[in-house]
């Protein structure tokens, strides 16, 4: 008898990691308590119009990637519970490649309390936290290929810490702008939809933010890798005509931004003079957001010796994503000259190829001849 007792007592030892290993259910209803689904911009390919954000504050303050995704008047966002609400931008810094939203309440003003009461975490107290080291455990949670909607649950991919180290990515084949501190991970976290999904440790504290998918510029490998909710990266600005480098951090982005106080760091970019011209005719701008496809390129234009075709898709200028026919004039307008080399990534027959146009003035349009007096 006392043997057959020694033998269920060592079977019980032997279940009992399954049995500690119970608390990462919990864990994983924790965090997605503490997510949002976000839809928005895109539905194009290459393009995708849903994504993932982590809640920064009771009243729905959202923190999440700054990609073409948010670039829309008609941002949607799911809570844990169901709930369908309305979202917008408060401010992005690019340096961070970070944006903060704001769930929008019918009757309250920006700036007033919700009255939310959302779970979240608090980007101050998780940032004070040690760095996650190589080996330790690390669980994504993304609306990566949009497998959730409303109350279900987000997507959790367990792995470990491979890596924390320099980023040096590229999209397409631009150089990506941030090039801070990342864990590396060697779960297939970076997915369509899954950045501004949160990378936590096995307790469901955040260790960072998910970020975009991107191609290590060394092996020309897709890599999977978190912004650490720590983050922050030496900027060079102007500054009264003199180069000066300020330090940007996730924190100081966040609680600022919370309270309208964030200013956005701003590379010098030529804006004295008239825009540069590049010879595009685009389709029709009939909507809101029209996506930028080539309709015809100009004779002699610089859209012709860049070998720009027909329903070519401007995807990318110089880096950034291009939401819209506008959102391509607009830069044009604001950040060349005449004389401007800008790179474009197009979607051409399913593939991205890069063109590089030198811009040049527009043409002098024909002077019209005054009307015969009569």
């Amino acid at each position: 008898m006392k043997r057959i007792t020694a033998l269920f007592a060592a079977a019980l030892v032997g279940i009992t990691p399954a049995v500690r290993a119970q608390p990462l259910v919990q864990v994983a209803e924790t965090v997605n308590g503490k997510l949002v689904k976000i839809f928005g911009a895109g539905g194009f390919t290459r393009l995708n119009n849903f994504g993932t954000g982590v809640l920064v504050s009771p009243d729905g303050h959202i923190l999440t990637v700054a990609n073409s995704l948010i670039d829309t008047p008609n941002l949607v966002v799911h809570l844990y519970d169901g709930r369908r609400l309305k979202a917008e931008v408060m401010v992005i810094e690019p340096e961070l490649d970070a944006a903060l939203l704001r769930v929008v309440v019918e009757g309250k003003k920006a700036g007033e309390p919700t009255g939310l009461d959302l779970a979240f975490y608090d980007i101050a107290a998780e940032a004070k936290r040690p760095i996650a080291a190589p080996g330790d455990t690390a669980v994504g949670f993304t609306n990566q290929f949009e497998i959730a909607l409303r109350d279900e649950p987000l997507t959790a991919q367990k792995g470990v810490i491979g890596a924390y180290t320099k980023l040096s990515g590229k999209l397409g084949s631009f150089d990506f702008p941030y090039k801070g501190d990342v864990y590396v991970t060697d779960a297939i976290t970076n997915n369509p939809g899954s950045a501004g999904g949160a990378l936590v440790n096995r307790k469901g504290e955040l260790l960072g933010v998910i970020g975009r998918e991107l191609k290590n510029n060394v092996t020309n490998t897709w890599m999977n890798y978190a912004v650490p909710v720590g983050a922050k990266v030496d900027v060079t600005v102007k500054e009264k005509d003199k180069d000066a480098t300020v330090t940007v951090s996730l924190p100081e982005f966040v609680a600022k931004g919370m309270k309208g106080e964030y200013r956005p760091t701003k590379r010098e970019r030529p804006t004295a003079g008239e825009g540069g011209w590049a010879g595009i005719v685009f389709v029709p701008n009939v909507l809101a957001r029209t996506p930028a496809y080539v309709e015809a390129v100009l004779p002699g234009s610089p859209a012709e010796k860049a070998k720009l075709q027909p329903d070519d898709l401007v995807s990318f200028v110089d880096g950034e994503p291009v939401a819209s026919i506008a959102a391509f004039d607009d830069y044009l307008r604001t950040k060349t000259r005449p004389g401007s080399t800008i790179r474009l990534e197009v979607r051409r027959g399913g593939t991205l190829q890069p063109v590089e146009l030198t811009l040049t003035a527009p043409p002098a349009r024909a002077a019209v001849a005054a009307p015969p007096k009569k």
